[in-house]
C-alpha cells in the first residue's frame, strides 16, 4: 500500500482542486498498477467479498452487473478510500460554503461514517462493475440516504481500445435555464477519476449557483469493461 499512499500524498491537490471547481471532475493517472487491477478483477467471483449483486437490466439501470462489497473492505480499497478522503473534504466544504449550504465535513472519514451509522446508513457502498458487449449505465447519482458526501471516485481496471471498445464515462451538467452539457471521458487502466456525486457550484454575475450533474457509461461495443466505484458515505441499512 506504500506506493498508493505515496502517490496520493504526492498528487498536486491544488491542481486537482482547480479542475474540480472548473469541471466537476479530475484524473489521477496510474494510481493502480496493472497487477493491482488484475487482482481486483480476479476477485470478482469471490462471493464472500460482497453483500449484494445487482443485475442492472432488472431495474432499468442499463445492461451489466455490479456487486457491493461487504465490510471489512479489501486492504487496497480501504487504503484508497481512507487516504484520499481528507484531500476531498476541503473541496466539498468550499462548494457547500459557496452555495450557502449549512454543512461542513470533518477531515476524518471515520467521522463521516459515524454520522452515516447514526442515521441508519451502515451498508458499504463501494462496488465493482462489469459490462460486456452492449453493456451501459444510465445517467444517475449515487446518494443512498440523507447523509451523503458530494464527491466520489472510480478506478478503471481495463485498457480502452485493447480490453474493450466504447464504454466511455459520461458526465452531464444541467445548468438552470439552459440545455444540458455532456462530457465524455476515456481514462486508461489504473487511472482514478474524481467527480461530483450530484452537483457543483458555478460562479455567475450574482454569485454562485448550483448545477446538477449525473454520470453514466456509454454502450460497450466489444470486450469487457470493469471499474471500481468508491463512494464515501454508506447506504441505508
Amino acid at each position: 500500500m506504500k506506493n498508493i499512499i505515496e502517490q496520493i500524498e504526492g498528487t498536486d491537490w491544488v491542481e486537482i482542486t482547480d479542475r474540480m471547481n472548473q469541471n466537476g471532475y479530475a484524473v489521477i493517472e496510474q494510481l493502480l498498477s496493472p497487477e493491482q487491477c488484475a487482482r481486483l478483477k480476479e476477485n470478482y467471483d469471490d462471493q464472500t467479498l460482497y453483500r449484494k449483486t445487482v443485475v442492472m437490466e432488472r431495474y432499468r439501470f442499463g445492461l451489466g452487473e455490479y456487486k457491493y462489497f461487504n465490510y471489512p473492505l479489501p486492504e487496497t480499497i480501504q487504503t484508497i478510500r481512507q487516504e484520499i478522503y481528507p484531500y476531498l473534504a476541503p473541496i466539498a466544504n468550499n462548494w457547500f460554503m459557496s452555495l450557502g449550504i449549512d454543512r461542513q465535513f470533518s477531515l476524518s472519514h471515520e467521522d463521516l461514517l459515524a454520522e452515516c451509522h447514526s442515521n441508519n446508513q451502515s451498508k458499504a457502498t463501494v462496488l465493482i462493475l462489469k459490462y460486456g458487449k452492449g453493456g451501459h449505465n444510465t445517467l444517475h447519482q449515487d446518494l443512498y440516504g440523507d447523509i451523503y458526501f458530494p464527491i466520489q471516485i472510480v478506478l478503471f481496471l481495463d485498457e480502452p481500445d485493447q480490453d474493450f471498445t466504447g464504454g466511455e464515462f459520461v458526465l452531464t451538467q444541467q445548468t438552470p435555464r439552459a440545455q444540458s452539457k455532456a462530457t465524455v471521458l476515456t481514462p486508461k487502466k489504473g487511472d482514478l477519476l474524481i467527480f461530483t456525486t450530484n452537483f457543483k457550484p458555478v460562479k455567475g454575475s450574482k454569485g454562485y449557483y448550483r448545477v446538477n450533474m449525473k454520470h453514466g457509461v456509454s454502450e460497450v461495443r466489444t470486450g469487457e469493461r470493469h471499474t471500481l466505484g468508491i463512494i464515501f458515505h454508506d447506504a441505508l441499512s
